[in-house]
């Protein structure tokens, strides 16, 4: 983990009238190391000592904050990951029976391509795209 961004975690914490304790480091770490979104049970496993009525008061912080971004599934629980401008641009599999979530990335070409058609689409109804997000609804192969 660089300091470059825990420091940018910090700054977006300040901004939002919050500060970067030890415990939403340690959660910041934990959602940032994954390699997909992680679910509350999978983030508890990780950091064993952490209250579940503290994960989800950070959580929430650091969403509000723009640091991670809740990913909900059909599943029990919601998903969380770093928030995109901190990580990279990707998709989501979501799998409708598990909740099972997998991070993909398109090729550079299909991803402007798709951009190019979803800011078409925005802009004929009138709308502003800024960014866009696509989320796959399926069966995961698991539960194919």
């Amino acid at each position: 983990m660089t300091t470059d961004l825990h420091g940018e975690v910090a700054g977006r914490l300040r901004r939002a009238g919050q500060r970067y304790t030890s415990k939403r480091r340690a959660l910041f770490e934990t959602v940032a190391a994954a390699s997909r979104p992680l679910s509350l049970p999978e983030i508890m496993a990780k950091r064993r000592g952490l209250a579940q009525s503290s994960l989800y008061r950070n959580l929430s912080v650091l969403e509000q904050a723009r640091v991670v971004r809740r990913i909900v599934t059909g599943e029990d629980f919601a998903r969380f990951e770093l928030a995109e401008d901190l990580s990279e641009h990707h998709h989501h599999l979501v799998c409708s029976n598990c909740g099972s979530v997998k991070d993909v990335s398109l090729p550079s070409t299909l991803e402007r391509r798709m951009e190019g058609a979803l800011t078409a689409v925005a802009t004929s109804a009138g709308f502003k795209p800024s960014a866009h997000r696509v989320d796959v609804i399926g069966l995961c192969s698991d539960c194919a």
